[in-house]
């Protein structure tokens, strides 16, 4: 992803949005009550769901919420949500993103933003793809743990040793890795004895990017073949090669790699920042995205930039980014494509 000649050294803005896991009862209710843009997303999408997505985000119950079919058009709903009230706010040209990212499910809301699929479009497929996760990790049961303190290369020898597979190269020193439990209880173990700080199980209900996901991937071939993509208005950053996706083939391609594959999220901020990215802006529940950013952006390799990251997940840190628009911050100035 290189900058235009005439553009470079401009600032540019990248949006990201968050995966499953962020997912939280209430989220976006605040939005709701005081934004009628967001009202009417929220009413549009359970039009498109045909049920009240919107009454178990906000109410609950927190069981069901959690439940990959529910959680993942949840989360996607939420941070378009958190976009919407952002315009509303802003009123203006300004703080125009030139690349989207998104952590695995957020890939998805990127598309949305993008214009590669329709509201429509991308929220039944984000809940098939959710179905279809949720089938698999029933059929095919396993489990996802967070490494901390080693690096990619030692994680990788853990799980060909194992049998567990690398999953998300977070950020930092975070990995992820997944597959059948008796695995990766065997990587995390193994991980302990060779250094890692911490060695932490996560509480999913499958063993999301891995083999494990084979059949989901089967079902999404599918769904994706019944839906009319577009060319992305705006570059995603793939989660699988950390490279721009920029036509609808690259797009479909890519969702069916990263069902399955690492999420490489590390190399896809770098990618951003080395093109020219200098603020980021996280949409949706949580901080998770935009903590593990601060920490790659305060590498080493990056200690002579400066890098903000921003975050809209109600309406106080939404008014916080509007108002850093209005000031000229290089979160708020008009940006040129990538």
């Amino acid at each position: 992803m290189e900058a235009n000649t005439e553009t470079q050294g401009s600032p540019k803005t990248a949006y990201v949005f968050p995966g499953q896991g962020a997912q939280s009862v209430g989220m976006g209710l605040e939005l709701y009550r005081s934004s009628k843009a967001v009202q009417e997303l929220y009413n549009e999408i359970d039009g498109i769901l045909d049920f009240s997505l919107t009454k178990l985000i906000f109410e609950g119950p927190e069981k069901e919420l959690e439940q990959t079919i529910n959680s993942q058009p949840a989360i996607m709903a939420t941070s378009l949500a958190c976009l919407e009230a952002l315009k509303e706010l802003n009123q203006s040209d300004t703080c125009q993103p030139t690349a989207l990212a998104g952590h695995s499910l957020g890939e998805y809301t990127s598309l949305v933003v993008s214009g590669a699929l329709d509201l429509a479009d991308g929220m039944r497929l984000v809940r098939e793809r959710g179905r279809l996760m949720q089938e698999a990790s029933e059929k095919h049961p396993g489990s996802m743990a967070a490494i901390i303190g080693l690096d990619e290369i030692s994680v990788e020898e853990i799980c060909l040793e194992t049998g567990a597979e690398v999953a998300n190269i977070n950020g930092g020193d975070q990995i992820v890795i997944s597959g059948d439990r008796v695995c990766v209880a065997r990587a995390v173990d193994m991980s302990s004895v060779r250094g890692a700080r911490k060695a932490i199980p996560l509480s999913v209900s499958g063993a999301f990017h891995s083999s494990l996901m084979a059949s989901a991937r089967e079902g999404l071939i599918s769904a994706i073949e019944n839906i009319n993509f577009q060319d992305p208005v705006t570059p995603i950053v793939a989660n699988s090669t950390s490279m721009p996706l920029t036509t609808a083939e690259e797009v479909k391609g890519e969702l069916l790699t990263q069902l399955c594959n690492c999420v490489q999220w590390k190399k896809s901020v770098s990618c951003m920042i080395d093109s020219g990215v200098t603020s980021f802006i996280e949409f949706g529940p949580g901080k998770v995205l935009a903590s593990l950013i601060k920490r790659i952006g305060s590498t080493p390799a990056y200690q002579d930039r400066h890098v903000e990251v921003m975050n809209v997940a109600d309406l106080s840190s939404a008014r916080k980014v509007a108002e850093a628009s209005i000031r000229g911050t290089p979160a708020g100035r008009p940006l040129t494509a990538i």
